[in-house]
């Protein structure tokens, strides 16, 4: 008797933003080994990510596009369902801007909102109209952070945004779960990643850190594949609304 793995996402379609780098190419990879075809979405060249996903055996597209803007969203949809129907949307592409919260600017505060939390519920909205019209459902999965629950310092708008990120993450699934369509996030931790660059070249707050992750390492992109997969699996058929920390037990301290 065959076993079906629930895990299995052969058949299946997968859009990740922020494709380019980092953890967006960790899970393009992670979902092309578990048998998904994958769309990458990036502001620049993904050609180092074409080669990842090709020897993990899967199929990759790329759509070259910056979500600063809504402009390129519909353009996006279009691209990514010329191979066929989207069934998983990954929204990876953020950016951050670090300064202390009484020197904030403006236009760091609009960027960084734009980008984190305005691009990422219009594209979601765009491709959940599709998986609602055919009535075969989906999975979304949202790429938080540590600052969907804390603080932090010197990144106020990052803040607002992942914070916003986690609820509107619960209210989509409250909105879609009876639709058919799964709504999770994850949390990741402290990853090696050009976003933390500046934090890991600080040697004191490296070490302030290091000093608090149980696990006593920074995250290696490849260690969010797993949640990825899952929460874009039939293995997460009746989980919704979830912000799931992938941090090396950064919370549980």
């Amino acid at each position: 008797m065959s076993v079906v793995n629930p895990f299995d996402l052969s058949g299946r379609r997968a859009v990740v933003t922020g494709a380019n780098t980092g953890l967006g190419q960790a899970i393009a990879v992670a979902l092309a080994r578990a048998g998904a075809g994958v769309v990458g979405v990036g502001r620049s060249a993904m050609d180092e990510t074409a080669t990842l996903v090709a020897a993990a055996g899967g199929s990759f597209t790329a759509v070259r596009a910056d979500l600063a803007t809504l402009k390129p969203i519909d353009r996006i949809v279009a691209e990514a369902e010329i191979g066929g129907r989207v069934d998983i949307l990954v929204n990876n592409a953020g950016i951050i801007r670090r300064a202390d919260a009484i020197d904030f600017t403006e236009e760091d505060w609009d960027e960084v909102m734009d980008v984190n939390l305005k691009s990422t519920f219009f594209l979601t909205q765009a491709f959940a109209r599709r998986m609602l019209a055919d009535g075969k459902g989906g999975k979304v999965v949202n790429i938080a952070s540590l600052l969907s629950f804390q603080g932090g310092i010197r990144i106020p708008s990052y803040t607002a945004s992942k914070s916003g990120l986690a609820g509107l993450t619960r209210l989509l699934a409250c909105e879609w779960a009876a639709k058919g369509i799964n709504v999770n996030a994850i949390a990741p931790g402290y990853f090696v990643t050009n976003n933390t660059e500046a934090l890991r070249a600080d040697a004191d707050r490296n070490a302030a850190i290091l000093g608090r992750i149980p696990a006593g390492r920074w995250g290696d992109p490849t260690d969010i594949g797993g949640a990825a997969v899952f929460l874009s699996s039939r293995a997460a058929d009746y989980v919704h609304g979830i912000v799931l920390p992938v941090d090396g037990g950064w919370l549980a301290r």
